[in-house]
């Protein structure tokens, strides 16, 4: 069944088209047809105001639009919009709701923003899928590293905890870091922000007993191409990507201490991402010091299959019934 995905975050939107397989006993297998992303910062301002910005909200709505055509020009069967952190949050967005519903009137959906927990079970859902097959061993504790949020999920087949943090790039570089490249005083501020979050985390799904810290979404997916000193974005090269804790924290940490124009002139970095990368490798430093302190010997994994592979499951099981 041909379907399309639609991953709308605080930072990106993004669109997954696949055709999925679900045979009788419950396996399931996706071959991508196109994926693509914006970077369109819906979340712009929110954690401040409480409001989606008209200008972000603009940007968001043309790219769902583009994303309708696409998906009806490539005959998808079934489309699922799935929003997160920043429509969460937002007071106005309904306005958002009608935007979509509008774009993808010839479907007859509207964007599903889901709560914290289903958006960590799509992105476990999404993640684990292959990482049996590349014999990569759980317990997994997936991270999903998003603009407005962070989830995270624990579990090997199935989920056996997860939770929500406020602490996506976006959220922690409009609240700390201000400065070019942030100041120590600021990059303080975060972690102690960040720290009280984990706290929460690791009192609720466990940091210990961990195999596999399994890293998701595209600040992750850049700390591991400059941990790789990848020359240009190559998504191949950094799917399923093993790297020792230190190898990951020793390149995040560099991409926080870099001014914008060092980060801008990184081969693979995307130019939506130059502001915001500081804060998202701060917070991935952050969490696999605190995981590999409870789960000595963990190895640290990057995945390019995340939520968007999730919603594409979900998509074509609903369909079939």
């Amino acid at each position: 069944m041909r379907v399309g995905a639609i991953d709308c975050g605080t930072n990106s939107i993004r669109l997954l088209i696949a055709d999925v397989t679900i045979s009788d006993d419950g396996a399931r297998s996706l071959v991508d047809v196109e994926r693509t992303m914006e970077v369109v910062r819906l979340g712009q301002g929110v954690d401040q105001t409480g409001r989606l910005d008209p200008q972000a909200l603009e940007r968001t709505l043309i790219a769902a639009r583009r994303y309708a055509e696409q998906c009806r020009d490539a005959g998808c069967e079934a489309v699922r919009f799935v929003a997160t952190s920043a429509t969460r949050d937002a007071e106005n967005s309904a306005d958002f709701v009608q935007g979509v519903r509008e774009a993808f009137a010839d479907f007859g959906i509207e964007p599903e923003v889901v709560s914290g927990d289903e958006e960590a079970e799509l992105s476990f859902a999404g993640a684990t899928g292959a990482l049996a097959t590349e014999e990569i061993e759980g317990p997994y504790l997936v991270v999903d590293l998003g603009g407005g949020s962070t989830e995270i999920v624990r579990g090997t087949h199935d989920v056996m905890g997860e939770i929500s943090l406020d602490i996506g790039c976006v959220r922690m570089t409009e609240r700390h870091l201000h400065s070019d490249p942030p100041t120590q005083a600021e990059v303080d501020a975060a972690r102690a922000d960040i720290a009280e979050a984990l706290d929460r985390a690791e009192a609720t799904v466990g940091f210990g007993g961990i195999h596999s810290l399994v890293g998701l979404a595209g600040s992750i997916t850049t700390v591991t191409a400059h941990a790789l000193r990848l020359p240009a974005y190559d998504s191949a090269a950094i799917h399923l990507a093993t790297l020792s804790p230190s190898e990951a924290m020793d390149a995040a940490e560099e991409l926080v201490q870099f001014t914008r124009a060092e980060r801008a002139a990184l081969g693979f970095m995307h130019p939506g991402r130059v502001d915001v990368i500081g804060a998202g490798a701060l917070v991935w430093y952050e969490i696999i010091d605190r995981v590999r302190a409870a789960s000595p010997g963990v190895t640290v994994v990057t995945s390019e299959k995340d939520i968007l592979d999730g919603i594409a499951f979900s998509a074509a099981e609903r369909a079939s019934g």
